[in-house]
């Protein structure tokens, strides 16, 4: 089969870092349009808009979506009503009802619609679903801290309403927890750090139950420095899981686990390539239902104020 023609909107850092090296790598796609506000890619034609670009190239067939949820609504809906394949890099919009409206949208038009989750992809996770389903989990403890200073330099839009603040990355540790889990979890309560010149949290301390009442706990903040943390232990009647590294590490009571040496990114190009091949649609809203709820329940707690420079 000739490759997928795919367009890329949105060419920032995670475009640059993830998406384009997991496109070029990937023989089921060819990379053939850019649309983005500030920046290009090299070889390849470039417009300012998505409009723009789907009036001028009606042979593409798919587009990536990489620019803030803010702003994704609008071009998801022009690529889809123009029978495009559409990659939603998470968090898949920035609202529930919106993403709704995109897959029935994509339903409609039989394009193939992917709400990516990539921390789902990470090495270690299936593993650690496996070894959940087979024993009788007592609790869990999510710890995701990060510096936003590193990850997110000067991007001013994370910290406007809908731009998710801390949420950014802890929704990843939402999107494993979802998909490990053998029970649906439902948030209880929820305190939110919110710096005094910000409309997003920077902290967040969120508390779980499932219907057998496990406790479940989940501590993000972007103010740590040093060594990151994205880990989520459980215990279990089978002893001490814990899941490091961001998903890419398991162990059981300390001792390790063998699990794949699968990327994120590529691996969510070969699950796009194979849901447009199949004409099937891959939209999970379970990770950006906790976040919207932590917003609905959560404790607003005002602290001091945030520069991107310390």
């Amino acid at each position: 089969m000739s490759p997928i023609n795919l367009a890329i909107v949105g060419v920032g850092k995670i475009a640059r870092d993830q998406h384009l090296p997991s496109i070029a790598s990937n023989p089921d796609f060819r990379l053939v349009a850019a649309a983005s506000r500030h920046g290009g890619v090299e070889g390849i034609p470039h417009y300012t808009t998505i409009e723009a670009m789907l009036e001028a190239m009606p042979s593409i067939d798919a587009v990536s979506l990489c620019m803030p949820p803010q702003f994704r609504y609008d071009a998801a809906r022009a690529a889809i009503s123009a029978n495009k394949h559409v990659f939603l890099e998470k968090p898949p919009g920035a609202t529930l009802s919106e993403v709704v409206d995109l897959e029935t949208l994509a339903t409609s038009k039989g394009s193939s619609l992917f709400a990516s989750w990539h921390s789902r992809y990470a090495a270690a996770v299936e593993a650690a679903r496996s070894f959940l389903a087979s024993v009788e989990i007592q609790s869990v403890h999510i710890v995701w801290k990060e510096d936003v200073r590193h990850w997110h330099p000067n991007q001013e839009w994370i910290w406007q309403a809908g731009g998710l603040g801390v949420f950014d990355p802890g929704i990843n540790a939402l999107s494993i927890l979802t998909h490990i889990l053998p029970s649906a979890a439902f948030l209880r309560s929820a305190k939110l750090e919110f710096p005094e010149n910000r409309q997003a949290p920077i902290a967040a301390d969120l508390h779980f139950t499932d219907a057998a009442n496990i406790n479940i706990r989940a501590e993000f903040d972007w103010r740590q420095t040093g060594e990151q943390t994205w880990d989520i232990k459980a215990n279990t009647s089978g002893g001490e899981m814990a899941l490091a590294r961001g998903g890419s590490a398991l162990s059981i009571d300390g001792a390790a686990i063998f699990v794949s040496s699968q990327e994120e990114y590529p691996a969510l190009y070969r699950r796009f390539a194979d849901l447009i091949a199949k004409g099937e649609s891959d939209v999970d809203l379970a990770p950006l239902r906790h976040v919207a709820d932590a917003f609905l329940l959560g404790e607003r707690i005002v602290v001091e104020p945030f520069y991107d420079r310390a």
